[in-house]
């Protein structure tokens, strides 16, 4: 089975860029979540993770659509490998074309990890920007 999982952080943000790349790689069946990225305990991923199986593949469009916590994206990647599915990030390359499966492998960890990196230095520069917008609309009174 190929199962997309698309995820915006808030209610009135839209999933229909997602969806529509999700559909173009022909998917089975399409989890959907407006839910914060931040937030680990998602309802919809929980339900793809629990159904994965054997052979099956996972696919998002981007790796920030799993979560931008670097711990917890290590934690659903095992959790996709230790089922026996497999984890398709649709931005990311595959290194697909070289031979050497030791070195394919080492080259999309290498990516992966510096992905990891910026989704969660993503977020913290997220927050930083929120506290800072915060304390000016504090000092305008507009809080």
């Amino acid at each position: 089975m190929k199962y997309g999982y698309a995820r915006v952080s808030s209610q009135d943000q839209n999933l229909a860029r997602q969806l529509q790349r999700l559909k173009e790689v022909g998917m089975d069946r399409i989890y959907e979540e407006k839910i914060s990225g931040a937030i680990n305990e998602r309802p919809e991923l929980m339900k793809v993770l629990k159904r994965l199986k054997p052979g099956d593949e996972l696919y998002v469009i981007e790796m920030e659509r799993l979560g931008r916590n670097n711990e917890y994206l290590t934690h659903i990647f095992m959790e996709v490998y230790l089922k026996g599915a497999k984890l398709v990030i649709l931005d990311l390359p595959t290194f697909d074309d070289i031979d050497d499966a030791n070195m394919r492998n080492f080259l999309r960890n290498i990516f992966i990890e510096t992905k990891k990196f910026q989704a969660e230095s993503e977020r913290k520069r997220i927050r930083i920007r929120q506290r800072q917008g915060i304390e000016l609309a504090k000092k305008r009174g507009g809080l």
